[in-house]
């Protein structure tokens, strides 16, 4: 065993030494979790484990990336590229393209984004309506993420509107295989069938992984759990890395029903609390010690630090939202004033809901101060971008009919909505793909001779492209072979063409630009994190790539390191950490968060204990300062109504907690009080 860092406190280094039995880890928020995960991968290898034998799980690409960096410190490139630390969904990924012959799945199956998804929804309901189709695509991942196929989801239907979505969901299934295409949740459903009924597949991947390191275990829902069961097996080589206390993602399946089985199904299970808080001061973290104390506990902890009382949490009371805002500019500008290395990136603006964000956007632009939302559109999301994945899909799986309709259409190549109509019902007829259609002989007996042309030439460009992405690899062939790609298919005047703002345009290519760059690297065996640092990967073929981007579009997250305040919900800020947090907006009925429809006294306990814990959250979000803001009156709809501050704010137990003013007011009033003191004491002539 490694000689472990004397910087590691005791109990991080008890939760770093138990290698050999399941071992949950209490992690408070800022207590170093991160440090304890890497630490433990360091002395896992140091006890006879290769690097290919350690799992390391986490919920984004960003958290993954980060932990490999950190591991390549630790360990030496050579062990971190071979430890297997990914998000569960790439995970489940790896699975399905080494085992999903056994579901059904060829190795290139699609995976289909929301776009994708609900265009499929839209097709098994029989509706135009995206609303509805939004609705069922709700029903299905809440089902899936229970574990239940439509035959389940038809069993627990308890209403009419259930029972229909249950229905569309045997179709939407239906639909899926054919297209040889699986969503965003079927990549954890999936995996766990497969390990559930097939025994020689479960102890194939049980024998790869000899530990499971799985961070932020509070936010795994109940299929993540049953496959993290799967993987470990009986031995139970697990460290699950979480904090109930920051259970907040229950609206998208997350249960904290987990935590409390791991000691029943793992009666072994050794239970280690990182009560030192390496974040914040001792006001902020008395503050919410005392908001998270009226929550039932599973497990008891309470954070400490050795950073000392430092600024009182205050609270400050507004008339209104826009005053509120004006206000929090002001202490921006104030606290910038008084300490010359407070940056704009040393501040964030939290709130509950997404609409609360605009008056505090009108006031920084106003103020001239930069800012940026967290949350915004993402890069991935660009139509542009689309369109090029759509291709790339195509390339990966040719029988993927959602990738074939935007990539026949975009560029638009003179194929119309009649033509594609008349395909679509040849290809239901046959039972093939649309792809599959393009080169039936018989094709010409249902279509015109001049569509079928139009239809088989971008067939033909598909496979040529197709064989030449299986065969280029290394940045400089790739990035060559993506701008031939644009090229030849006029991407770039397509973009012009339809758009009336060349400026407009010209990002949108731009965008394109980045998008290609981006591939490229991965081609070469590096890619470029949002930090701005890299690490290595295996050098891939353009087809490599383009298998695996549905995944890392779907957990894409990009930002940047500007010197800007960031506005951000939340359950966004979940994680993240700023110097100065002001805490916006926390009355009773946006936090805790109330429907339009819902009365005070229908919120379940489990609905306030999580907004309660998203209060928590919002708390420990701060280093150095905290300001919480409620409002006197706040709009509701189109009325203005009277604001009663959160339960929450009581429950901090504060003492002298009211911020008496503007920042730069009390200072003018100071300076007026001292010229005044000055003139009173000159002696009179």
């Amino acid at each position: 065993m490694a000689a472990l860092p004397t910087t590691l406190n005791n109990a991080q280094m008890e939760a770093v030494r138990h290698l050999h039995g399941p071992c949950l880890v209490l992690a408070g928020a800022g207590s170093g979790k991160t440090r304890v995960i890497v630490h433990k991968i360091e002395q896992l290898l140091h006890s006879g484990l290769e690097a290919k034998q350690i799992a390391a799980i986490t919920f984004t690409n960003k958290a993954a990336a980060e932990m490999r960096e950190r591991a390549k410190a630790l360990v030496g490139g050579r062990a971190a590229r071979d430890l297997a630390i990914s998000t569960f969904h790439s995970l489940g990924v790896r699975l399905l393209r080494s085992d999903g012959q056994a579901a059904g799945l060829k190795p290139q199956f699609s995976i289909l984004d929301s776009d994708d998804v609900l265009g499929v929804l839209r097709d098994a309901g029989g509706t135009t309506d995206a609303a509805v189709a939004k609705r069922w695509q709700w029903a299905i991942s809440g089902w899936k993420n229970q574990g239940l196929n439509a035959d389940g989801a038809a069993a627990v239907a308890d209403d009419a509107d259930a029972r229909v979505a249950a229905a569309v969901m045997l179709r939407y299934q239906e639909r899926l295989q054919a297209y040889q295409a699986v969503d965003f949740d079927d990549l954890i459903l999936l995996p766990l069938r497969l390990l559930q009924q097939q025994p020689e597949l479960r102890a194939k991947w049980q024998a790869q992984f000899g530990h499971v390191l799985v961070d932020e275990y509070q936010d795994t829902n109940a299929v993540q759990y049953e496959l993290l069961k799967m993987l470990v097996g009986e031995r139970g080589r697990f460290t699950a890395v979480g904090d109930d206390d920051q259970s907040i993602y229950g609206w998208r399946g997350a249960t904290l029903d987990n935590l409390k089985r791991l000691p029943q199904d793992f009666p072994q299970l050794k239970v280690i609390a990182l009560e030192q808080n390496y974040r914040s001061t001792g006001h902020i973290l008395r503050a919410a010690n005392a908001v998270i104390a009226n929550n039932p506990k599973i497990f008891e902890k309470k954070l400490w630090s050795e950073f000392g009382d430092g600024e009182p949490v205050r609270v400050l009371h507004c008339d209104g939202e826009e005053h509120e805002a004006e206000r929090m500019v002001s202490r921006i500008q104030a606290l910038r004033s008084e300490d010359g290395n407070n940056t704009l990136s040393s501040f964030a603006i939290l709130y509950r809901a997404n609409h609360q964000a605009r008056v505090f956007e009108q006031k920084l632009r106003a103020a001239q101060i930069p800012y940026k939302v967290s949350g915004g559109q993402s890069f991935f999301d660009r139509a542009e971008i689309k369109d090029l994945c759509a291709w790339l899909r195509l390339l990966v799986n040719p029988d993927d009919d959602p990738a074939f309709l935007r990539a026949v259409t975009t560029p638009k190549r003179g194929i119309g909505h009649q033509t594609l109509l008349a395909l679509g019902e040849f290809a239901a007829k046959w039972k093939v793909s649309l792809f599959e259609a393009l080169f039936s002989p018989s094709l010409a007996m249902s279509l015109k001779g001049k569509a079928v042309e139009g239809l088989q030439q971008f067939g033909r460009e598909i496979n040529d492209l197709q064989q030449r992405a299986k065969h280029t690899s290394g940045a400089e062939p790739a990035r060559e072979l993506l701008l031939g790609w644009l090229k030849d298919i006029r991407y770039e005047a397509h973009l012009f063409d339809g758009e009336d703002s060349e400026k407009l345009a010209a990002a949108r290519w731009t965008n394109v630009l980045d998008f290609i760059d981006w591939m490229a690297k991965r081609c070469g065996g590096q890619t470029e994190q949002d930090s701005g640092s890299t690490f290595e990967v295996e050098r891939q073929t353009v087809l490599q790539v383009a298998q695996t981007i549905s995944v890392i579009i779907s957990l894409a997250e990009r930002g940047d390191d500007q010197d800007v305040v960031t506005l951000s919900t939340l359950h966004a800020a979940k994680g993240l950490e700023w110097p100065h947090v002001m805490l916006v907006g926390v009355n009773e009925g946006l936090l805790p968060f109330k429907s339009g429809s819902e009365d005070a006294s229908e919120m379940t306990p489990e609905r306030l204990e999580e907004e309660r814990r998203l209060m928590y959250v919002g708390i420990t979000r701060a280093r150095q300062t905290l300001l919480v803001s409620t409002l006197r009156r706040r709009k509701k709809g189109r009325d203005t109504v009277q604001g009663v501050p959160s339960r929450f704010v009581k429950e901090m137990k504060l003492d002298e907690a009211v911020d008496k003013g503007d920042p730069r007011e009390r200072l003018k009033k100071l300076r007026d009080a001292m010229a005044a003191r000055a003139g009173a004491s000159t002696p009179i002539a």
